[in-house]
């Protein structure tokens, strides 16, 4: 649908958006002026930045194809995922397990529209508009229900998006309530802004860039991070810089090594 036309139906494209900045960082389409504007702030800012989006990404890949190959994981929740753009959960998934089912969950109306119908196709895969926020109305909510058995194993993943929940939303109240919905088995893995050496001021830079989008930009200390993984059981190696969490032979990171820190927990 074209930006007039979402305007036309009371949808705020003037705002940037923290899922459309992030698909303009990967090199997507589904964004509109606002973000691309925000996104080229953001690069001002922090010139390797779309490089650490893709890093990201590739976190998010081996997290998708260790939790499928190895921990025999079957469905996956991606909260605040964004819109589907290139190598998506469920291609990752689906590539190693073909009955993988996947459902994404976001809150903005754009990206639930445009997910949906990018997504049509797939019987397994679902885009649902939730708030990531109220864990209740996203496990309750019809395409969630319809597709995960949350009575089984189940990887929740929320990456490069807890950054964006203010600390008045109780972000950790908010984990620890899916985590006591997840059977055991289950895994969390999340990759999240922390509160590292900063000389050039670039979280800053940031945080400004973000304050005239959907969402503010809230990086952690470290340790607030790890708490995030309370009940979990941290798999090897930890809770690490994303480029350090089971880099594949050969790669090499895109953006710097000491980006974000990411981490895998298992559900005793």
């Amino acid at each position: 649908m074209t930006e007039r036309g979402l305007t036309a139906r009371g949808i705020d494209t003037s705002t940037p958006n923290v899922a459309r900045i992030y698909d303009y960082l990967l090199g997507g389409k589904d964004n509109f002026a606002a973000d691309r504007e925000a996104a080229e702030q953001l690069i001002a800012a922090i010139p390797d930045v779309a490089a650490i989006a893709r890093d990201n990404r590739s976190f998010l890949g081996r997290v998708v194809r260790y939790l499928a190959m190895q921990e025999g994981i079957r469905q996956f929740l991606d909260l605040g995922g964004g819109l589907p753009t290139q190598a998506n959960v469920h291609e990752l998934a689906q590539g190693v397990v073909p009955d993988v089912r996947v459902v994404y969950v976001d809150n903005d109306p754009v990206v639930a529209l445009h997910g949906q119908a990018l997504l049509a196709s797939g019987d397994r895969v679902a885009m649902a508009q939730a708030d990531l926020r109220d864990p209740a109305s996203v496990w309750q909510h019809p395409d969630v229900a319809g597709l995960l058995d949350w009575t089984q194993p189940i990887a929740v993943l929320c990456t490069s998006t807890l950054h964006f929940v203010a600390d008045d939303d109780e972000p950790h109240a908010i984990i620890a309530e899916y985590r006591d919905h997840m059977a055991p088995g289950s895994f969390l893995a999340i990759s999240h802004g922390t509160m590292e050496e900063d000389p050039a001021g670039e979280r800053d830079k940031a945080a400004a860039v973000y304050r005239q989008a959907s969402s503010q930009l809230h990086v952690r200390p470290l340790a607030d991070v790890r708490r995030f993984f309370d009940g979990f059981e941290l798999v090897q190696p930890g809770l690490v810089w994303i480029t350090e969490w089971r880099p594949e032979p050969g790669t090499a990171p895109t953006g710097r090594a000491q980006s974000m820190r990411g981490g895998v927990g298992r559900k005793p």
